[in-house]
C-alpha cells in the first residue's frame, strides 16, 4: 500500500508547484513581543505559511504567473478565549513590486501540529486570512495581463471577507471588505496598470508607436483615479514604485508632453519629471 501511496502524494506535490501562481515565498515572523511559550508555539509557521502558498492551486486559468510573494507577521500578544490562544498581529503583503497591503487588525489560532489548508467552504481564521491576501496579490498580477482580468479573484477575496465578518473571529473583517471593494471601484488605476506593463513589453520588442499608445493609456487611467477616488493609497504606491522608469522610458522616446502630463499627476515627483524633461531640452 505504501508503495502505491508514495508515489500518488508525490506526484500531487509536483502537479501544485507546475500549476501554483507563487513561486517563491519569504515570510519573516517578529515574534519579539510573545513569551518563550508562545514563540514556541509557532515555530512552524514560517514553513507552514510558505507551503500553504506554494503549494495551493488559486487559479485554473492562470498557472504560470511565477509570483515572489514577501509576507511579514508581526505579533502583538495573545489573548486567551477558552480553550484557543489567539494570536493577535500586524501583517504585510508584497509582491515586492507595485502591489503591498498591510493590515493592522490580524487575529488567528494557530495548531502548529497540523498543516495549514485552504477550504472554500468552511471559514478558519488563519487560512482565511492567508487566502484573502493571496487573492488580492493574484488580482493584482492578472490584471496586468488583461483588462479586470483579476475580477474573479477579487471576488474570491471578498467573498472571504463577507465569511470572516460572520464569523467569531470578526475583527479586520469589515475593512478587508472595505479594501476590496475600493480596489474594485478603482478602475483607472487597473487600467494604469496594464497599460504599463504592456508598454514594457512593447518596448522590449521594439513597437515604440505602440509603447506611446499604451503609455498615453496608462495617464488617461491615472488621471480617471484621481477624478473618482482621489489621492488613493494604492495608485500612489504604483507611481512611487514605477515612477523612475515611467521617467526614463519616455525620455529615450522623447516624449516631453507625456513627462509634463506625469508632473501634473504626480505632483510629489513634480522636481524629478521636471530634470527629466530638461535632459530631452538639452
Amino acid at each position: 500500500m505504501l508503495n502505491v501511496v508514495a508515489p500518488f502524494l508525490i506526484s500531487i506535490f509536483y502537479i501544485n508547484i507546475l500549476f501554483g501562481q507563487f513561486y517563491s515565498v519569504d515570510v519573516n515572523v517578529d515574534d519579539r513581543l510573545l513569551r518563550s511559550d508562545e514563540k514556541h508555539e509557532i515555530i512552524n509557521l514560517k514553513n507552514d505559511v510558505k507551503n500553504f502558498f506554494i503549494n495551493t492551486v488559486w487559479d485554473d486559468n492562470y498557472t504560470d504567473l511565477d509570483i515572489n510573494l514577501y509576507v511579514q507577521i508581526i505579533f502583538e500578544g495573545v489573548t486567551e478565549k477558552g480553550n484557543e490562544s489567539i494570536y493577535n498581529c500586524q501583517a504585510l503583503f508584497s509582491n515586492g513590486s507595485d502591489l503591498r497591503y498591510f493590515d493592522k487588525s490580524v487575529q488567528f489560532f494557530y495548531n502548529s501540529g497540523s498543516s495549514l489548508y485552504y477550504d472554500p467552504v468552511l471559514f478558519e481564521p488563519i487560512t482565511g486570512f492567508l487566502a484573502y491576501y493571496a487573492h488580492l496579490i493574484l488580482a493584482g498580477e492578472i490584471d496586468t495581463y488583461e483588462f479586470n482580468g483579476g475580477n474573479n479573484s477579487l471576488e474570491l477575496a471578498r467573498d472571504i471577507a463577507l465569511r470572516g465578518s460572520s464569523s467569531d473571529y470578526k475583527k479586520g473583517w469589515g475593512s478587508r471588505i472595505t479594501l476590496v471593494d475600493n480596489l474594485n471601484r478603482n478602475m483607472g488605476l487597473r487600467k494604469a496598470r496594464l497599460a504599463w506593463y504592456l508598454s514594457l513589453d512593447l518596448f522590449k520588442d521594439g513597437n515604440m508607436d505602440e509603447v506611446i499608445q499604451e503609455l498615453n493609456i496608462m495617464l488617461d487611467g491615472l488621471e480617471e483615479s484621481f477624478q473618482n477616488v482621489g489621492r488613493d493609497s494604492h495608485t500612489q504606491y504604483f507611481l512611487k514604485i514605477n515612477s523612475e522608469k515611467i521617467a526614463n522610458v519616455l525620455v529615450k522616446l522623447g516624449q516631453v508632453n507625456l513627462l509634463k502630463d506625469m508632473k501634473s499627476l504626480d505632483p510629489d515627483r513634480m522636481d524629478f519629471y521636471q530634470d527629466s524633461i530638461e535632459s530631452i531640452s538639452e
